[in-house]
């Protein structure tokens, strides 16, 4: 390997990808797992999609506030504290999602499993919100500025395969057992984490007097606000392509008369090409010094596949998983958004809208999943052109969100923002 590409194997790279990994792994692991495990309680039909809609919708709630919470940690305790913290919490509570039922059975007042279920969701979404921003952030600072490209494309190309190793585990092994692997999986990252440095940067950040980690500066400047605001929107179609055509695959697969599909499959699938995607944009935005134009191919593919998904009606089960394939690769633009978020900002901003911005994306599944319930109920779209809808929305926001940003290819990181 060229001395200049060295870097690339750091500790801080490789620790960072295993961490977003076992984040993955965890976070998609719900929408495998969800039919068996909410069966286990003792649901069934109807319950099985709309009580399955609200543990996703509490589990993004849960990512939308711990983004807040570990950003604001990050630019004000450092970013090492954040990989520790979230990673704890998150990993405890998916291996005691493996016990609900027994642990519902010991709590006093009538807590039922379901309950209990809700609120560990929700503790794990808080847990799962610290772990990429920060990582992001560790390695866009650590990297040499012409690396960083590279560099989170590792970390989201590696990390994103964790959801294949979820789907395999959740194919093969018992609901429980796949929440326990997630847990034990999660636990032995900690130890790796003793590894890894604080940024130079950061550490740099420490000496001045400068105001850190102040989450509501974002809403108090209007240029602040446009650059974070237009961050988030530019990330919503790829998550509406895992959030709703993926995870929704088994009920939309059968408005399309294709049996069979099953999320976990469809997961499986669709990040397989998420590895490839990722690692393709990150390449791509390297080679073209643009991080914009890349995106902009990306959300555009992504929506033209959602046209060829919806018009998928009678196909066979091999043709659906090749598309939530093709899905992955055009959604696969997670990590070029997420630097692109980065490097908007100053030192002491940056971990916080590296981390939030992220969260607020996958929280958006919250309204995007709402809409859709609204489409559909409410008009004579029904199900699956209601999401077509949703999709061809998001999207067209995120045309204008990626045109009022600047171009951070090869832009500097060591400036503060002036709060």
């Amino acid at each position: 390997m060229p001395e200049r590409f060295r870097p690339l194997l750091s500790a801080t790279v490789i620790v960072s990808a295993l961490g977003y990994f076992v984040d993955i792994y965890d976070l998609l692991l719900f929408g495998i797992v969800r039919v068996p495990s909410l069966q286990a309680l003792g649901l069934e039909g109807q319950r099985l999609l709309d009580d399955g809609i609200l543990l996703l919708d509490v589990q993004m709630i849960g990512l939308l506030l711990g983004g807040i919470m570990w950003g604001v940690l990050g630019d004000r305790r450092g970013r090492r504290s954040v990989l520790f913290g979230s990673i704890l919490l998150y990993s405890v509570a998916n291996f005691a999602n493996a016990f609900i039922i027994e642990l519902a059975a010991l709590l006093p007042g009538g807590v039922t499993a379901f309950q209990l279920y809700v609120v560990l969701r929700f503790l794990a979404g808080v847990g799962l919100a610290g772990e990429l921003g920060a990582a992001v952030t560790l390695v866009s600072e650590s990297l040499p500025k012409d690396l960083r490209g590279y560099g989170t494309a590792i970390v989201a190309g590696v990390g994103v395969s964790g959801a294949v190793v979820a789907a395999t585990v959740g194919k093969y092994f018992s609901w429980q057992v796949a929440y326990m692997t997630g847990g034990i999986l999660g636990f032995l990252l900690l130890a790796t984490r003793a590894t890894l440095l604080e940024s130079r940067m950061f550490q740099a950040l420490e000496t001045q007097e400068v105001s850190r980690g102040d989450f509501f500066a974002l809403f108090t400047n209007g240029d602040r606000f446009r650059r974070f605001f237009c961050s988030i929107l530019i990330g919503v179609p790829l998550w509406f392509a895992i959030g709703i055509l993926i995870t929704l695959s088994p009920e939309l697969s059968r408005e399309l008369g294709i049996p069979g599909i099953t999320a976990g499959e469809s997961i499986k699938y669709a990040y397989a090409g998420l590895v490839v995607g990722d690692l393709a944009s990150g390449l791509l935005s390297q080679y073209f010094r643009s991080r914009r134009r890349v995106v902009f191919a990306f959300q555009t593919l992504t929506l033209l596949l959602t046209f060829v998904y919806v018009g998928s009606r009678g196909a066979s089960p091999t043709y659906f998983y090749g598309l939530c394939f093709c899905i992955g690769i055009a959604a696969g633009y997670w990590a070029v958004f997420i630097t692109i978020a980065a490097e908007q900002f100053g030192t002491n901003l940056r971990a916080t809208v590296a981390t939030s911005a992220p969260n607020f994306v996958r929280a958006s599944v919250v309204p995007l999943t709402l809409a859709l319930q609204w489409l559909t109920h409410h008009t004579a779209l029904g199900l699956l052109y209601s999401a077509l809808a949703v999709g061809i929305g998001c999207t067209l926001l995120a045309y204008l969100a990626l045109a009022l940003l600047e171009e951070s290819h090869g832009k500097a990181l060591d400036f503060v923002e002036a709060t």
